[in-house]
């Protein structure tokens, strides 16, 4: 489970700083610069021939005014009446409002509190018109929002009612669009519990009062068109909750934020050209069970504190091509208030951090790993948010993307609030989340995180603090639904795309097809891969032992054999393992710190032999012996050869380095993973030893062998058994050689197989075996 701190209240963030007065730009930005500051005007006469319009009922001269109506382009805007076409306009702080056509011009009359109408004689139809609006000195044209249809199509809204847009984020959200022959944005965001909505930002001030949205039917959806307001512009949502209070809130779909701790949203369009085509046409070709994985952790903001998106792009793909891992797993860019969370508390789902960059940045970023060879995946967090006020918790006023029952939605460890998958528009809006990072940034897989959380009701509960499920049970039978779903349309939609979990229990069938039933009567949740935490942990409690007490824990090392296969696995050396005082990997190990060394050399050596993915976390790929801290990331002053003329760590970044050459050359360790045929054991059992000596075996039968021994003395003429029909064995890697820091005890020559039984095989090698260290031998 990945660690996580408390999420830093924002409340006083909620509202953004009121800008200064932009320059003229067209549309509301336009009104915004020459708005005066209060709304009390006097009145002017209307031009001659406009009588005035009908005056609005009380009620709804109040529900306009205080944004609480439904439907305000009832109200606003032009309609045929008898005698004419009446227009009434919302414009605060206007002192005058001028309606202009073709051989039209018609001054409206004022009805105080911003509001302007009348009723323009002998037109039978309404025209194609536009505002002059006065402010002081200064005189505007513009669009009036309110003559525009709904931008949103029925088919989308019948999408989003069913749970079912799976490209929601083109839907909902702010987007720059052509309507109606007019340039402007599109601005819908769902709020069905909402007694109105109102759209806020730089263009207006931040006053919403003239800018009421429309309730799309019973679909929840609210949508206002506005001509002129482009990128760039800053925007929130003025909320009227069902009490009638307002409430300010960042667009759930916002592709674009603030910088944190500021948290508007940010009218955004990708105008990224891709380049990485060829990549994007084979990602597909082969399954990744049965394909080379080897993963470098990164916490982007921290790997070289300070830089851009687009400066990590000059800098990342070189690094990680060069230590020859296949792919990168970015921990959450997911928009997020505070750094401390690592990402894990994310408020903007659909928006990369704005810490480092634009998203197009981002997109520059993952086109630059691609084009150097390298996959990306990305942690993604579906299982809790925030409750800052200005984000998603209770967001028009109800519970609404939380559970309705406070003991479903409140999340006991980590201070958050637990989605309601329940709910059909909810799994809606996270399965089109895990899709969009896919489709609109190329990522090649979704690591999701803490599924255990999600799978069951009484985690980290205590009885008589959660219910159980219709049939009785502890299972949340919502959250399976929901990752079926969402695995299931990730791989339709996006081919070659891998999702991983982070699943710390024994559920069964985690990496099972959706459709397969399992003994439990659920089918698999639809992952490709799954952490192996039991493995991690057992294998790290071993590892840390003295060598002398290691014959005790031997099973430690050899106990993930036996359900090596109910799953298809990834190794994981995560962060999760080297903050929080459990000490950096190499500080985990016990002796000096030539052995310390010696044991995280050995150690990666069977990790990368051992059946499954890896995965290792930046900074341990050098031996860094402090903990990360996200403040300050890797020290990489530790590589620098003025600091030491010892290949102490530049030793173990050497290693890792051939570890994933050799891994990738030898399909024996990565093409059978997932199948018993691909592995066996020599000797599991040389307790005494503290060796472990197993066999890996490429789909065409071509063996590897790999010997660990984790005791710190060298051990000759090691016999051990091997298949018989191979004439010798060359050592490929051995992780005590001199240049990564070890003692250079090598097998240097062909060893040759005897006519010597042994370990259950009619041929036999004799070996020397160095201390604490891994060594792999393959066949000529």
């Amino acid at each position: 489970m990945t660690a996580r701190q408390p999420s830093r209240s924002q409340s006083d963030q909620s509202q953004p700083k009121a800008a200064k007065a932009p320059a003229f730009l067209p549309g509301p930005a336009d009104e915004a610069a020459s708005a005066p500051p209060a709304r009390s005007r006097p009145r002017r006469a209307a031009s001659h021939g406009v009588r005035p319009a009908p005056p609005l009922t009380p009620e709804d001269r109040e529900r306009l005014l205080t944004g609480s109506h439904h439907d305000p382009h009832a109200l606003l805007g032009a309609h045929t009446v008898r005698g004419g076409v009446a227009l009434r306009i919302l414009r605060p702080y206007a002192q005058g409002v001028t309606v202009v056509a073709k051989g039209l011009r018609a001054e409206l009359h004022d009805e105080g509190e911003g509001l302007f109408s009348g009723v323009l004689p002998a037109l039978r139809t309404v025209p194609d018109y536009k505002l002059l609006v006065t402010y002081d000195d200064t005189e505007l044209e513009l669009h009036d929002p309110y003559r525009f249809l709904p931008s949103l199509g029925e088919l989308d809204l019948h999408l989003i009612g069913e749970g079912r847009h799976e490209e929601l984020w083109k839907a909902l959200g702010a987007e720059r669009t052509v309507h109606q022959d007019v340039t402007g944005t599109r601005f819908t965001v769902w709020a069905p519990n909402a007694r109105g909505v109102r759209i806020a930002g730089d263009f207006n001030y931040w006053d919403g009062t003239g800018l009421p949205m429309r309730s799309l039917g019973g679909s929840g959806v609210w949508e206002l068109f506005l001509p002129g307001v482009g990128e760039g512009a800053l925007y929130k949502f003025d909320i009227t909750r069902p009490d009638g209070s307002h409430t300010m809130r960042a667009d759930p779909m916002a592709r674009r934020t603030e910088v944190p701790p500021a948290n508007a949203s940010i009218v955004t369009a990708s105008h990224h050209v891709w380049h990485d085509g060829e990549w994007m046409a084979g990602r597909a070709g082969r399954p990744v069970h049965e394909a080379p994985l080897s993963i470098y952790e990164v916490h982007l903001a921290s790997w070289r504190p300070g830089l851009t998106y687009r400066q990590l792009a000059a800098q990342l793909p070189s690094y990680v091509k060069d230590l020859g891992f296949t792919h990168v797993e970015l921990m959450p860019v997911a928009e997020h208030p505070f750094g401390g969370s690592w990402g894990y508390q994310v408020t903007g789902f659909y928006a990369p951090t704005s810490r480092m960059g634009t998203p197009d940045d981002f997109r520059y970023l993952i086109d630059a790993l691609h084009r150097a060879g390298i996959g990306v995946i990305v942690d993604w967090v579906p299982a809790h948010f925030p409750k800052d006020d200005w984000a998603l918790a209770e967001f028009d006023g109800r519970p609404l993307y939380e559970h309705t029952d406070p003991e479903r939605a409140a999340h006991p460890d980590w201070g958050t609030l637990e989605f309601d998958y329940g709910r059909k528009e909810i799994r809606n809006f996270l399965v089109a989340n895990a899709v969009y990072w896919c489709q609109e940034f190329h990522i090649d897989g979704l690591r999701v995180d803490a599924v255990a959380s999600m799978l069951y009701l009484d985690y980290s509960r205590e009885h008589g603090e959660w219910s159980p499920n219709v049939n009785g049970g502890r299972e949340n039978l919502d959250a399976v639904a929901f990752l079926q779903e969402m695995n299931a349309t990730v791989y339709r939609r996006c081919p070659g795309v891998v999702t991983i979990a982070e699943e710390s229990t024994a559920w069964d069938g985690v990496t099972r097809a959706t459709h397969h039933v399992g003994p439990g009567g659920f089918g698999g949740l639809g992952f490709g891969l799954k952490w192996n935490m039991g493995w991690m942990h057992d294998s790290l409690e071993y590892v840390s032992k003295e060598p002398v007490h290691r014959k005790y824990h031997h099973n430690e090392m050899t106990f993930s054999m036996v359900y090596a296969y109910s799953e298809n696995y990834v190794l994981p050396i995560s962060h999760d393992e080297v903050v929080h005082g459990k000490q950096a990997l190499v500080s985990k190990m016990p002796g000096d710190w030539w052995q310390q060394r010696a044991n995280h050399r050995a150690y990666l050596g069977f990790m990368w032999a051992h059946p499954g993915k890896q995965l290792l976390f930046m900074g341990q790929e050098f031996a860094q012996g402090a903990e990360w801290s996200e403040g300050h990331g890797p020290d990489w002053w530790l590589l620098d050869p003025s600091y030491s003329a010892e290949p102490d760590h530049r030793g173990v970044r050497d290693l890792v380095r051939d570890l994933n050459t050799a891994y990738t050359a030898s399909p024996a360790l990565w093409q059978r993973d997932t199948v018993p045929e691909g592995f066996a054991w020599v000797d599991g059992d040389a307790a005494e030893d503290n060796v472990f000596a197993f066999l890996r075996f490429a789909a065409d039968g071509a063996p590897l062998l790999s010997v660990s021994n984790f005791s710190p003395v060298v051990r000759h003429e090691y016999r051990l058994g091997v298949p018989q029909q191979f004439a010798a064995w060359t050592e490929v890697l051995n992780t005590d050689a001199a240049r990564y820091g070890g003692s250079d005890v090598l097998n240097p020559d062909p060893l040759k197989p005897e006519s010597v039984p042994a370990h259950g095989r009619p041929a036999s090698l004799q070996l020397t075996l160095p201390p604490l260290a891994t060594v792999w031998l393959r066949p000529t």
